[in-house]
């Protein structure tokens, strides 16, 4: 793998959170950046009105991209994630989606409420930042 991910002491646990407090990339090291994806199909319309299921097929989705780059969720570095309205409710499902991804690694992540999305049916997107071995 070309990163490390590192939860210094000193700092609380962040992964039962679904993220990390650092990471490092070797100089080098080739970068893939996967624009901000959402819960849709293959024709661009999300797939469902529910946040849970939102956020599963935006992960989904974020697989399919680097996948396009033989790549694989093990190589993301960072998110950047945007929730619609925001409340400690929406924690649930995004830290099982990242749990189920990334188990006990993953990787940095900042979570940013938002107003709204690019359409009134999304609720939820993220950025991803890749490294290649």
């Amino acid at each position: 793998m070309a990163h490390a991910i590192v939860n210094p002491d000193g700092l609380h646990d962040p992964v039962p959170f679904g993220y990390s407090h650092t990471a490092t990339v070797p100089a080098g090291t080739e970068l893939v950046l996967i624009a901000g994806q959402y819960g849709s199909g293959p024709d661009g319309a999300v797939v469902s009105t529910d946040f849970t299921e939102q956020v599963k097929q935006t992960f989904r989705n974020i697989g399919v991209a680097l996948a396009a780059h033989g790549l694989d969720l093990s190589h993301v570095v960072q998110l950047r994630t945007y929730v619609v309205n925001h409340d400690v409710s929406k924690l649930g499902p995004i830290a099982g989606a990242m749990q189920e991804g990334w188990g006990t690694k993953p990787p940095t992540q900042s979570l940013i409420g938002v107003a709204s999305l690019a359409t009134p049916d999304v609720l939820f997107e993220v950025e991803a930042l890749a490294a290649r071995p």
